[in-house]
């Protein structure tokens, strides 16, 4: 099962899990979703600092395996859709910052998995498509409204709109479009960047982040404010201080 998702972890605590399927263009089939949800609790549990997504081939992700779907019983189609959800609300969840680094196509569970992660690091190569109701299913249908808006996702969804790296990036479902050549030196310094931070601050930054968003605007501050509290408790923003006067 695990060998569909290859994981590997640096000294620095530095977690890459790689979809590892390339024969078959990296599609979502059963053991490749819940290998991505058995790694993502291992990363938990290792207290990686980060973890990149990254994929073999120069597909990201081609979707569901609709080959693995052939002679499926109902129940066992929905079982299937389960497993995919729980692992892209496992790589959602992780406290850690995850990056998706994106090289290719991501289609219909290719675009559910990188926007599942905390933002996409994409080359001009990649480019992003949800056409599941136009092949009589449903899908992709909750994080790119949140992401995109809900226009632009209907668009996507009704048409089969294929959105570029570049439309990608101006649209906010990119963060950086980084040249090919380039992109293994902008991954160290991101990497490089984040180890040297307090992992704690990372973790309450990303959670106050994610749960303000679902919060009115009172709860929202109530939350940093008490992420304010567990870190005025931990101290370490007293000796990430120190080092910058250090630098200064």
């Amino acid at each position: 099962m695990t060998d569909t998702v290859l994981y590997t972890a640096t000294p620095e605590a530095v977690v890459t899990l790689t979809l590892n399927r390339p024969e078959a263009r990296n599609a979502l089939n059963m053991a490749m979703a819940e290998a991505l949800a058995a790694w993502a609790r291992r990363a938990r549990e290792a207290e990686a600092r980060l973890v990149l997504l990254r994929a073999k081939g120069p597909v990201f992700g081609a979707g569901a395996d609709l080959k693995e779907r052939q002679g499926m019983t109902d129940d066992q189609v929905r079982a299937r859709r389960v497993k995919g959800f729980a692992a892209y609300q496992a790589l959602e969840a992780l406290p850690m910052p995850t990056i998706a680094v994106v090289e290719g196509p991501a289609v219909g569970s290719g675009c559910e998995i990188a926007a599942a992660c905390d933002f996409i690091i994409a080359t001009p190569a990649a480019s992003f498509r949800t056409p599941e109701a136009l092949w009589g299913t449903v899908g992709a249908t909750q994080r790119l409204p949140r992401i995109l808006g809900k226009r632009l996702a209907k668009d996507m969804m009704f048409t089969g709109r294929t959105l570029s790296a570049t439309e990608a990036l101006a649209h906010g479902l990119v963060s950086r479009l980084v040249a090919p050549e380039a992109l293994e030196a902008a991954l160290a310094e991101i990497v490089a960047t984040i180890v040297k931070a307090p992992p704690a601050a990372l973790r309450m930054a990303k959670r106050c982040i994610d749960e303000g968003l679902e919060r009115d605007p009172r709860g929202a501050l109530a939350t940093e404010l008490m992420a304010i509290e567990d870190s005025l408790a931990a101290a370490e923003w007293r000796k990430a201080m120190t080092g910058f006067g250090a630098e200064a």
